[in-house]
């Protein structure tokens, strides 16, 4: 092998030593076989002699590619790259070493058989005359019913090792093959393994819920959900130490290079994970700026999502790694902000006050047009309430126009407004805006104040809420939370409840009368008649007395 040198814990060997460890690279093994009893021996003999453990690399021709030496409790692996998902599925490369205490295949052995993707890991126990005893072998395997990662073969003599290693390869690599044939999507669409830490409460259940939902509006296949139950997340890696190992496994398995977690993660939680994972890492925030950046279409809206990146990973430009550098493209990465993500920490300041500006300039725009509106004495009302709840289908249905309306969460992205004209030629403007979700982060928050700005001048709140969904009390408390966190909870609020048709009526009559709310399914315009008279009795009637304090404020109940 020329120059090749074996690497390693080489310190302290004898000369006599390092010679027989060199000529490792002089030995082959048939193509067909999975090792040879006369490398076997050659390795155990070291082993014996410098007690340490001692490995060698071997290609599919079967030649020794790198020779390592350890110490008596494990082989430092030199870097040889984890395998990423979407290449062949197997290395190419097998790993034979010695065992110098009797012990079988090890955890470690396992997971770098996982990780680097080996053709196959086989140990040699030793005996006391420094012979090789029995083999034990192990190769990966692909998707299971029993969910079994890999083969753990029976330990074998040495000499009874009769396997045909070329056959092996070839049917497990056509089983993968296959597998991965399946798994084809349309292009751009990624998998991604949902990470989600149960800490045994009610809003946990909640977590996981709009996660897997969130994933769906932004494009994402999700092959796997690994729930771990804890108290609360583990303050450096989220989920144990045990749990994030098997991630990684998983992950390979599945091929996947996207982790998605339910919960936000601090910079160095996420610094960790993606440090011991190699994989994409997102959080809730970021997947939720992933889909503004999928969505936002103007550009205030552009401008508001790409800050509202920026800040959010300012804090973790200062740590950058190999796994953060992941998210320049692809879920987590696109958008406006996308060329930002790999930019240094000076030069995100910088941009985060250019957008500042720009943003303080389209407010002043935005200001002049209400005062051109006010002047005009035209009411307005703004429909707010949790995303996916039928915003935007109420706004069409009302005025019969054609916003974008999906059932995904955040359709709405960029305020939409339409009138709506009364008889005698009476009208009023109404707006829909971004829809509101449980715990918003405030980066998302500070980043909409401007379009949510327009909240402040509205003279009705119209909250629509989806009495179909089980968490829907829930829901009608996180967006009125969020109201007061901005300061709006002294305007006149009407509950309207969509999807009557699909709920309970008992159930409708009762929650309408205790939120004096009105029940309509947004997709049937005959139903919407008494929410349209209401509207109209409560502005024309606001207008004629010139008072607004007959509208009473909402409460929390």
């Amino acid at each position: 092998m020329g120059n090749v040198k074996p690497v390693g814990n080489l310190a302290g060997l004898r000369p006599a030593q390092l010679e027989a460890i060199q000529r490792l690279y002089r030995r082959r093994i048939d193509p067909s076989q999975v090792t040879t009893l006369e490398l076997a021996q050659a390795m155990c003999k070291i082993s014996a002699d410098c007690n340490r453990q001692v490995g060698v690399f071997v290609n599919r021709r079967g030649e020794v590619t790198t020779v390592i030496v350890g110490d008596t409790e494990r082989l430092e692996l030199p870097d040889v790259g984890r395998k990423r998902a979407g290449e062949a599925r197997l290395r190419g490369t097998r790993l034979l070493h010695t065992h110098v205490k009797g012990e079988s295949l090890t955890e470690d052995d396992l997971t770098d058989l996982s990780l680097l993707s080996f053709d196959c890991i086989v140990a040699f126990t030793i005996t006391d005359e420094g012979r090789p005893d029995k083999a034990h072998m192990a190769h990966l395997l692909p998707e299971n019913p029993e969910q079994k990662l890999w083969e753990i073969h029976p330990a074998t003599p040495v000499h009874e090792l009769d396997i045909d290693f070329r056959e092996l390869i070839r049917a497990l690599e056509k089983e993968f093959s296959r597998q991965s044939a399946t798994r084809v999507t349309q292009e751009g669409v990624e998998r991604a393994i949902v990470v989600h830490v149960d800490h045994r409460s009610h809003d946990s259940d909640l977590d996981l819920e709009e996660v897997l939902e969130l994933c769906e509006t932004a494009g994402v296949t999700v092959v796997d959900v690994v729930s771990q139950s804890r108290r609360r997340m583990h303050p450096k890696t989220v989920v144990g130490k045990g749990t994030l190992k098997n991630l990684m496994i998983r992950s390979m398995q599945m091929e996947v290079e996207l982790l998605i977690f339910s919960q936000d993660l601090n910079p160095p939680q996420c610094r960790a994970v993606t440090d011991a994972c190699e994989l994409k890492v997102l959080d809730r925030t970021m997947l939720i700026l992933d889909i503004f950046a999928q969505r936002a279409k103007s550009m205030d809206g552009k401008l508001q999502v790409e800050l509202a990146q920026l800040k959010y990973m300012l804090p973790r430009l200062m740590t950058r790694n190999t796994g953060m550098s992941r998210l320049s493209g692809g879920i987590g990465g696109r958008g406006p902000g996308e060329t930002k993500l790999e930019i240094n920490r000076r030069r995100a300041q910088d941009r985060i006050q250019l957008l500042g500006k720009r943003l303080k300039n389209l407010r002043k725009t935005r200001s002049v047009q209400r005062g051109r509106r006010g002047r005009s004495n035209v009411p307005v009302v703004s429909i707010v309430g949790y995303t996916n709840a039928g915003k935007s289908t109420l706004l069409n249905t009302l005025t019969q126009s054609n916003v974008l309306a999906e059932d995904k969460l955040f359709a709405t992205l960029d305020t939409s407004s339409r009138r709506l004209r009364f008889p005698e030629d009476k009208e009023v403007v109404i707006t829909d805006t971004v829809g509101f979700i449980r715990d918003l982060p405030d980066a998302l928050i500070a980043a909409f104040q401007a379009t949510l700005e327009e909240l402040e001048y509205a003279d009705l709140l119209v909250h629509v809420a989806d009495i179909s969904n089980p968490n829907v009390l829930d829901q009608i408390e996180s967006v009125r939370g969020i109201l007061s966190a901005l300061g709006l909870d002294s305007i006149p609020e009407l509950v309207v409840f969509n999807k009557i048709d699909a709920a309970v009526p008992d159930m409708v009559q009762n929650l309408c009368d205790r939120y004096q709310a009105i029940g309509v399914s947004a997709l049937q315009r005959s139903t919407t008649r008494v929410l349209y008279q209401r509207i109209q009795k409560e502005l024309l009637e606001k207008k004629e007395d010139g008072d607004r304090d007959h509208l009473t404020p909402w409460s929390p109940i």
